[in-house]
């Protein structure tokens, strides 16, 4: 599928009808908790592979 044969009308309705209230209770907080825990962990190894230390993150505001 090509992005040109998407449907922008239909897609941007679609999100102004976005009930985020529904989505945050699907989820219960052990999977919300885990998933933030993939997200430092995904974070971490980026500022790894980066090179840059702790400080240096902190300084930049990459770190929460």
């Amino acid at each position: 599928m090509s992005i040109n044969s998407l449907n922008h009308e239909e897609m941007s309705d679609r999100a102004s009808t976005w009930d985020f209230k529904d989505e945050d209770s699907k989820l219960s907080t052990g999977q919300v908790k885990s998933a933030d825990a993939r997200r430092r962990i995904e974070m971490m190894r980026d500022l790894r592979e980066s090179g840059l230390t702790m400080e240096e993150a902190e300084e930049m505001g990459l770190l929460d």
